[in-house]
């Protein structure tokens, strides 16, 4: 903290011996730049409801991947470059919104074809 002391980032551990993790966070996709598919990993400290959505470079909405209660935990969502009536984007820019219990982020990726 600010006088100079350290703060312990505290893992839980649940009975399966997983370890959960001690913060929401957005980790990027991965391969990035992707043809045909990538996969959003993101991370829950406890039960929450997740909205996971992509968005071109216009702001517009293509997508919402996630929109519901997941468990604690590492989760990989993958996107094959849909929107959502189905039919494949166009090369370019994306971006995706992790929310989650009050937390917020908005990463870059790109499709290329």
């Amino acid at each position: 903290g600010a006088d100079g002391s350290t703060v312990d980032v505290v893992i839980e551990t649940v009975a399966t011996g997983v370890a959960v993790p001690g913060a929401y966070a957005l980790m990027g996709n991965f391969p990035n730049p992707f043809n045909p598919a990538t996969t959003i990993r993101f991370s829950l400290p406890e039960a929450a409801t997740v909205r996971l959505s992509i968005y071109g470079i216009d702001g517009r909405l293509v997508t919402t991947l996630v929109d519901e209660v997941r468990a604690a935990g590492v989760h990989d969502v993958v996107w094959h470059g849909r929107n959502d009536s189905g039919s494949g984007v166009s090369s370019g820019a994306y971006f995706y919104r992790f929310e989650a219990g009050g937390h917020q982020e908005v990463r870059k990726m790109v499709l290329l074809k």
